[in-house]
């Protein structure tokens, strides 16, 4: 660690500032460029975190992770748990200044759902039977059967309300061009370079304290560390190999936030073709990685050690509302004999060599290669390929790899969240299960659990889907992370969120340097 200090101070001596800041804006750092901007077709993290800025719901997390009014000022909810009347505010403007109608919020949820529309998140609406404005300021959403996280639902970033104007005027490309209601608006996108937001003067609830943020997109770690501290950055998530550097740091220690994020870190292993159609080889290669050591070698100990998809706060603790009373079990702890045995088993070894793909940020590049020196010691071969982050994502939605490095974040709090998307059959690719998994008895269980409303019967059926994924060796869940901020003394009000699309940025305020 005193010599990355010593390697920063060398690079800091030639580093000037040549940045021509905004005034009053807050600079942060992203790792990438983000695919797009349009609700309908965001995601991951990092476009969701954008257009959470960009946008509004009907609905809302509240910082107790409970659902509170956004767009909708109030609502109302069937006896049977089939119908949801929303009525909206009346002051709720899009940055185009056009007063926001039940008629934008009926497009928004119609154009998701039209197969025209080719959605990858038209899954967070099979289960609508229809959606109509009931009169004015008042929509009306019908289920074909009761769900019981459906608010919660309707708090992600798919279900943001968009302006159907706009997205006529600008067809496929409003996802470079959107306009949305929430309290910031797109000023600029530069790709590979910046994404700059500026204060929404209209927004319906308090406004942002800042001027605006400028998002700089920095791939490398050491460089965003670099002008962190440098000042050229107002706020930094602090990646892991820097994580004892601020922590141990009499001037930093006091400006560390942290918290413990709802997300699964996890190798993703093809499972519709061969190689790795074969459940050993999959046991093999869960059994071959010491997981437990790379997460207090490597990342330092900031995250919970995984046995599942989902986070052990929702399944075992839940303080966040979710179901909880059972944990699953670790069945492929690090063991190198019984990797062995289970690559005999599989009948290919000694011929396998897997294509392993991994984005361009230097954290997944250090995991991947920590990854393969374990599973060649075993005899199975890797090859790594590094692509740009766009590119990363379409090959391993089109399930051109055999492994990947990805991470899934909750976009509401339930165990649901989860196991639909990344393990039913219907959600391959970009609809979340880029593991290809097909599991008639755990679509069945997953399909059983959303319609059931009594929190008790959920969770035994939760529990029989995450025991049968894990029993299957789908994939090979590595930790749930802790998230860590690091701040610089001019900025006030920072929080840090369990769920990204929570964060509006609305409290965060800079003072005089």
């Amino acid at each position: 660690m005193l010599l990355l200090w010593w390697w920063l101070v060398l690079l800091l001596c030639g580093c000037v500032d040549r940045t021509e800041r905004l005034e009053g804006y807050l600079y942060c750092r992203i790792g990438a460029n983000p695919t797009t901007l349009d609700p309908a077709y965001v995601v991951d993290v990092l476009g969701g975190m954008i257009a959470a800025k960009l946008y509004n719901g009907l609905v809302r997390l509240d910082d107790d992770l409970q659902v509170a009014p956004d767009i909708a000022r109030q609502w109302r909810v069937s006896d049977d748990g089939l119908t949801y009347t929303f009525v909206l505010r009346e002051d709720v403007v899009f940055h185009n200044d056009k007063r926001l109608t039940a008629d934008d919020v009926v497009y928004s949820f119609r154009r998701i759902m039209s197969p025209q529309t080719h959605s990858p998140n038209a899954w967070m609406f099979k289960n609508v039977a229809d959606v109509k404005v009931a009169q004015t300021g008042t929509i009306e959403i019908t289920l074909k059967r009761p769900f019981a996280p459906f608010l919660k639902l309707l708090t992600m970033p798919a279900a943001y309300i968009v302006s159907e104007a706009e997205v006529e005027r600008f067809g496929k490309d409003f996802g470079l061009h959107p306009v949305g209601t929430g309290p910031f608006a797109l000023s600029r996108w530069e790709p590979d370079n910046d994404v700059v937001l500026k204060k929404n003067g209209l927004y319906f609830d308090p406004p942002a304290k800042i001027n605006g943020i400028v998002y700089r997109i920095i791939p490398e770690d050491i460089t965003s560390v670099t002008e962190f501290l440098t000042g050229n950055l107002d706020i930094l998530g602090v990646p892991a190999s820097a994580y004892a550097m601020f922590a141990k740091d009499a001037h930093y220690a006091g400006l560390i936030a942290h918290s413990s994020g709802l997300n699964t870190f996890y190798l993703g292993l093809n499972n519709s073709r061969g190689p790795l159609d074969n459940p050993n080889l999959r046991k093999a290669i869960a059994c071959a990685i010491d997981r437990r050591k790379i997460l207090q070698r490597y990342l330092q100990g900031q995250g919970r050690y995984a046995t599942s998809a989902v986070p052990s706060v929702l399944s075992a603790a839940a303080p966040y509302g979710g179901l909880k009373g059972y944990a699953v079990a670790d069945y492929y702890p690090y063991d190198p004999d019984r990797a062995l045995a289970f690559l005999r088993a599989s009948g290919i070894a000694g011929s396998v060599k897997l294509r392993f793909y991994v984005s361009a940020i230097q954290e997944s590049i250090d995991i991947a290669e920590i990854i393969a020196y374990y599973l060649r010691q075993v005899g199975i071969g890797v090859e790594i390929r590094i692509l740009e982050w766009s590119a990363y994502k379409v090959a391993i939605n089109n399930g051109e790899p055999d492994m990947f490095w990805l991470s899934w974040w909750a976009d509401y709090p339930d165990a649901e969240n989860f196991l639909y998307p990344m393990f039913h059959s219907s959600n391959l690719g970009a609809g979340g299960n880029r593991i290809r998994y097909i599991n008639p008895q755990v679509d069945a269980l997953i399909e059983q659990a959303r319609r059931t409303l009594a929190d008790s019967e959920r969770e035994a059926i939760y529990k029989r889907v995450e025991d049968a994924v894990v029993t299957d060796a789908a994939a090979v869940f590595f930790w749930h992370r802790n998230d860590y901020i690091v701040r610089q003394p001019w900025i006030r009000g920072l929080h840090l969120y369990p769920i990204y699309n929570m964060d509006k940025a609305t409290g965060i305020e800079k003072v005089k340097r």
